[in-house]
């Protein structure tokens, strides 16, 4: 009875976040179209007609993937589950490996990845050669696409195998504390990558050079001497290569930190705008935003790994989704497949922490430097990136990081200037 249950449990979490979803994207779409044709009184005087329009044919034109993206994820889900696909591919790897052993777990982990992947292909493609091509945004040609994809799978390989083997071992050796073992590994795994990323990682998929500007360099040393930052350096990365995005961010922690300038914000930007996007970003570091949400995600990840102690040997819990396979390898992606059905209406309440951090980034920003220069380069960027400036108010509060743009501009402008 608990099985058939969990079955029903299971199917009524896919259908209600299934629908939810689409839901979501209809109203987004719905909400964008109907203020197509009017630019915002708060942007009237700073954004053209046409700019709002492509920005709202944009948002338009990316909702039929992620319709479609909704329904494959939710197919994949039935079918790896209640239809037997998982089952059927664990019985093939057990024909080379032992059933539950390593390299069964490694395999059986890899193939789903990789089906899983192979289904988001696809989408990719045309999102980039289709839809970001149509609005002048994707400079990615096919061969850059295609080594860029080969370089993910080997990175993903390269980082992911070993991982995955320790965890694995660690929940077959650590009896029934596995899961606190496995979360201490997840840990130092993390703030390896941290640590690695901005010299090891992001130097495959991207040229970074020192910022030639001798007078912006200046000026954004002033502004780290204000705030008390010091960084390993200031680059400027090849954005242009793949996008006409722009964008700016710090990378790593402790002595590796970097600040990173694309190429396409520097050609968009001026000086002091460029300057009040980077304190935006300063603030982020000095209210301490990334260590929170890291603790969060391991504060996270340690409650999940801890229910998934107590489930891994429920015979309901494989039964109710129709696998007959058992196993550490089984039940680490049973969980990881169901888990996200579950936790999705609390989406929100994380996209509500993280524009509480960029509202406190903004006020960092203003009080460093010019509140008017931060809203002033958010508009260009808002424009350039053809960010919708009419969010659904609840598409926006479930998936949106950063604050609607019409609240975020009104914040900035009440303020005080720098002092």
């Amino acid at each position: 009875m608990a099985a058939q249950t969990f079955t029903w449990i299971f199917l009524a979490a896919l259908a209600v976040a299934t629908a939810t979803r689409l839901w979501l994207a209809h109203r987004q779409v719905r909400h964008v179209r109907e203020h197509r044709d009017r630019v915002p009184e708060t942007f009237a005087a700073l954004v053209p007609l046409a700019a709002h329009q492509k920005a709202a044919d944009y948002s338009a034109a990316k909702a039929p993937l992620g319709v479609l993206d909704i329904l494959i994820g939710a197919a994949a889900l039935l079918t790896l589950t209640l239809g037997g696909a998982l089952d059927w591919i664990a019985s093939q790897w057990s024909r080379v490996f032992e059933a539950g052993g390593t390299a069964h777990g490694v395999a059986l982990v890899g193939s789903v990845v990789v089906l899983l992947s192979a289904l988001d292909l696809p989408l990719a493609i045309y999102r980039t050669f289709v839809v970001e091509a149509r609005f002048g945004f994707n400079r990615m040609t096919p061969a850059l696409f295609a080594a860029d994809l080969a370089r993910q799978a080997l990175l993903s390989a390269l980082l992911g195998v070993p991982l995955l083997v320790l965890v694995l071992w660690l929940m077959q050796r650590m009896g029934e504390q596995w899961w606190l073992y496995v979360w201490l590994a997840w840990m130092g795994f993390n703030l390896l990558v941290l640590t690695i990323y901005p010299t090891f990682i992001a130097p495959l998929f991207n040229k970074f050079t020192p910022l030639a500007d001798a007078q912006l360099a200046a000026r954004i040393a002033r502004l780290l001497a204000r705030c008390g930052f010091r960084s390993q350096g200031l680059y400027v990365m090849d954005g242009s290569r793949r996008s006409s995005h722009g964008n700016a961010y710090f990378t790593g922690f402790g002595g590796a930190k970097r600040i990173v300038l694309f190429d396409t914000l520097i050609a968009r930007l001026a000086p002091a705008e460029i300057e009040a996007v980077l304190a935006h970003e300063l603030g982020h570091y000095k209210r301490h935003h990334v260590w929170k949400r890291v603790a969060l995600l391991f504060a996270a990840s340690l409650g999940l790994l801890w229910l998934l102690g107590r489930l891994i040997g429920e015979p309901w819990f494989y039964a109710g989704l129709n696998v007959e396979s058992r196993g550490t390898a089984v039940a680490l992606l049973l969980f990881f497949l169901v888990i996200p059905l579950f936790t999705f209406f609390l989406q929100p309440l994380t996209s509500l922490y993280s524009r509480k951090h960029e509202f406190e980034a903004d006020a960092y920003a203003a009080a460093n430097a010019d509140a008017a220069d931060l809203a002033q380069a958010l508009v260009k960027l808002y424009q350039d990136n053809a960010a919708t400036l009419t969010p659904d108010p609840l598409h926006s509060a479930f998936y949106d990081s950063h604050p609607p743009a019409a609240t975020r501009i009104a914040r900035l402008q009440q303020l005080p200037a720098a002092a």
